[in-house]
């Protein structure tokens, strides 16, 4: 290969500075007060102004760049033209140096999927839990997870008036993740990361088979794998449908750079092709470590109410 770095890095490279926009497009909406909330299928599927106009500017922005892609985003929104603010020009130098792994070297621009999830957490948003908050740009070939994106716009949030707000991390197995410093929960201790706002006695009690020293419950499949690679937590357990390819393509790959791993309950992997269905329908389980122990723990009754793929 002479000169141009292959089209993977430069779709990474894109895809950065697109979530940084669209991190600072949903930072913009709050701050306006005018959240443009709607109810997609109940109080706990909400959309907001952020999500839409998130959405737009990303899927605009790499198609203008990249029109060979397929781009499948979370909202259903209506074809109309984007405003010319909304488009994201910007590749992230520092990735276009990097070395692509030789596996992806040769892939075309019309064999890449990239899932995009706007505002991961919008039900967080909306009540000012601001660090649960999460911008995810996933990256799929051959049904798997390659690369990911993720934008937390309101990173250091508690720092108050002055503080620098929002970073950006990204990933591709084979090559590394960047943007965060990885940190492992200590080995003695299971700390379980799960829903904050959909749970039942299935979620419950899967949760509890883990035998936690400790459960956190955030909200937003991309924080929690931020929990992860933090030291926050040692899995994140889900043994519920409800988890769509759009929120966990990016922090998959993420993951897998860091030498994680994400699987539904029966530790089936998810697959990415354009053509897939959209729900996780058999659940979430995802580790830094350790995935087989957690695996073992997941109770009979959880397989059997949730079907693999």
């Amino acid at each position: 290969m002479s000169g141009s770095p292959a089209v993977l890095m430069r779709l990474v490279s894109s895809a950065y500075c697109v979530a940084e926009k669209a991190g600072s497009i949903v930072r913009k909406v709050l701050h306006s007060g005018e959240l443009g909330i709607v109810e997609k299928t109940g109080a706990n599927d909400l959309q907001t102004l952020a999500d839409r106009l998130a959405q737009q500017s990303i899927c605009a922005s790499l198609a203008k760049r990249f029109p060979k892609i397929t781009i499948i985003g979370e909202e259903d929104l209506p074809a109309e033209e984007i405003k010319e603010d909304l488009i994201e020009n910007g590749q992230l130098e520092e990735i276009l140096q990097k070395s692509c792994p030789s596996e992806y070297l040769e892939l075309k621009e019309e064999e890449l999927v990239v899932w995009v999830d706007p505002l991961d957490g919008t039900k967080e948003y909306t009540e000012g839990l601001l660090d649960n908050v999460t911008v995810l740009i996933g990256i799929a070939h051959g049904g798997k997870a390659i690369a990911g994106v993720i934008n937390q716009p309101f990173y250091n949030y508690q720092l108050g008036p002055g503080a620098v707000l929002g970073r950006t991390l990204w990933g591709i197995p084979g090559l590394g993740a960047f943007g965060f410093k990885l940190q492992e929960v200590p080995g003695d201790r299971r700390i379980v990361t799960t829903t904050r706002s959909h749970s039942n006695k299935v979620v419950t009690d899967c949760v509890d088979a883990m035998e936690p020293h400790e459960v956190v419950r955030v909200g937003g499949a991309g924080n929690k794998i931020i929990q992860l690679i933090e030291g926050r937590a040692s899995a994140y357990v889900f043994a519920s449908p409800g988890c769509k390819k759009w929120d966990t393509c990016a922090p998959e790959a993420i993951l897998q750079a860091v030498g994680g791993k994400l699987t539904d309950m029966h530790g089936n992997m998810y697959r990415y092709e354009a053509n897939v269905k959209h729900m996780n329908s058999a659940g979430v389980l995802a580790t830094l470590r350790n995935h087989d122990y957690y695996l073992r723990r997941v109770p009979q009754s959880v397989l059997q109410a949730l079907k693999s793929d």
